[in-house]
């Protein structure tokens, strides 16, 4: 090992010696190199890439040549590629930022809905790139003031980011602010109100649906949110419980992350960037600690998705079908637009179907299914039957020209999906 090491060490500088003279290409720097006086924007030769280590050789003005970091240049062209490349970034190729909200989110795209890559520092120094074209986030009614840039980090990471919490300054060569050394920030206000306003709030519980992929439809809608309109001076409040909204004075800082809402029995908690407590009043007088999130998906999108997936599911049991029988257990017959007819369900009852319930109803796979589930059902089957207050949900599983039933009574449910068998089920199977 110890041979295979120095062998290497040897190595690399042969390798950067025999290639000393043989250009593989031109890039342009997007982060200045102070010490070698290099700044962004500037055409330099490119000789060797390594991937090990990171880094470039390149050729300075001087002849010497010096190693930069893979992220600090764009990928090496053709000499003929290059003045596109740099007309590129020659808008901006001075142009740095620093950060003035803590946790401003860095996006995949230029759109306040796109997935986060990165979360920004206060005070933190960023690269501006190029300006993109992209939707304003909004601030309640009202579109924010800026512009959308493709951003550099001193780390390596790229992404966009809006205008609205940068200050945007020139540099020279030595890297220094023109016009003055250091970066003064602007004077602003409370960056965490700042961070309250300009958001749109969801139900905490929204994360753990999204994430576990168990979305309820009753929990979970694009409107449930917390807003605030600063400029109409106006709050929102909907959940599957409140839909109220209130005019409010402005707002009284109690604490270093506490704001209570004049005019309205309302207190807003700033726990951490992109999490709020919401401490609410009711007409009852009851105090309530609601807690919001963040979410950069598209609660909409997440919405029709299950939506999608719920109905996929059952036109597979109706595709199937439509009707299945079974001498012990009747007939059902499933129709396109959701309903059902079961007859002959006699065996049925009382142990899965009430007595004196209709042949009639409705039917649904609403539910999800736990990972040790899947792999031996197809989804969890919900009839609601006619004259009947409680739904009878069944594991199914489609087999073959068959339609395997399994009662879901002392079953383990958690939230909107099934976790576990019952005890002793009762399985119905009907053939096609």
């Amino acid at each position: 090992m110890k041979k295979y090491f120095l062998a290497l060490t040897i190595l690399i500088p042969l390798l950067f010696t025999s290639c000393s003279d043989k250009i593989m290409g031109y890039s342009v720097v997007l982060w200045n190199i102070p010490e070698q006086q290099i700044k962004s924007g500037d055409i330099v030769p490119v000789y060797i890439k390594s991937n090990i280590s990171h880094v470039y050789v390149i050729g300075t003005e001087g002849g010497e040549k010096i190693e930069v970091a893979l992220w600090q240049l764009t990928e090496p062209v053709k000499k003929g590629k290059i003045k596109a490349v740099a007309a590129k970034y020659a808008d901006h190729a001075s142009t740095y930022a620093s950060v003035k909200l803590d946790g401003l989110p860095c996006r995949a795209e230029p759109v306040n809905t796109a997935k986060q890559v990165y979360r920004l520092r206060k005070g933190e120094v960023i690269k501006i790139l190029y300006k993109g074209s992209g939707q304003a986030p909004m601030a309640g009614k009202n579109a924010l003031e800026g512009d959308w840039y493709r951003i550099l980090t001193d780390d390596g990471t790229l992404g966009w980011c809006f205008s609205y919490n940068l200050n945007l300054y020139e540099t020279d060569a030595s890297g220094q602010r023109v016009g003055g050394g250091e970066i003064a920030e602007e004077v602003e206000e409370d960056s965490h109100w700042k961070t309250i306003a300009a958001n749109v709030w969801y139900p905490d519980y929204f994360r753990s649906m999204i994430d576990s992929g168990n979305i309820d439809l009753a929990l979970i809608h694009p409107l449930y949110k917390f807003t605030i309109d600063e400029e109409g001076k106006k709050v929102s409040l909907n959940t599957t419980t409140i839909h109220e909204s209130w005019d409010y004075d402005g707002y009284t800082k109690t604490d270093d992350n506490e704001y209570s809402l004049n005019g309205i029995s309302m207190k807003i908690i700033y726990r951490r960037a992109g999490y709020i407590v919401l401490r609410y009043t009711d007409s009852s007088g009851k105090p309530q600690d609601l807690n919001f999130i963040t979410i950069s998906d598209s609660i909409a999108d997440i919405v029709n998705a299950e939506k999608t997936r719920r109905s996929q599911a059952y036109m597979q049991i109706y595709t199937h079908g439509p009707i299945f029988s079974s001498s012990s257990y009747g007939k059902v017959e499933f129709k396109e637009d959701g309903s059902f007819r079961w007859t002959g369900f006699k065996l049925l009852v009382p142990s899965v179907i009430d007595a004196g319930t209709k042949s009639t109803g409705s039917a649904q796979v609403k539910y999800s299914l736990s990972k040790d589930l899947a792999s031996s059902y197809d989804g969890v089957l919900t009839m609601k039957f006619d004259g009947m207050t409680r739904e009878v949900n069944f594991l199914y599983k489609l087999d073959g020209g068959a339609l395997r039933l399994e009662d879901t009574t002392g079953a383990n449910f958690s939230g909107n999906q099934i976790r576990s068998r019952g005890v002793s089920p009762v399985i119905v199977y009907l053939k096609k």
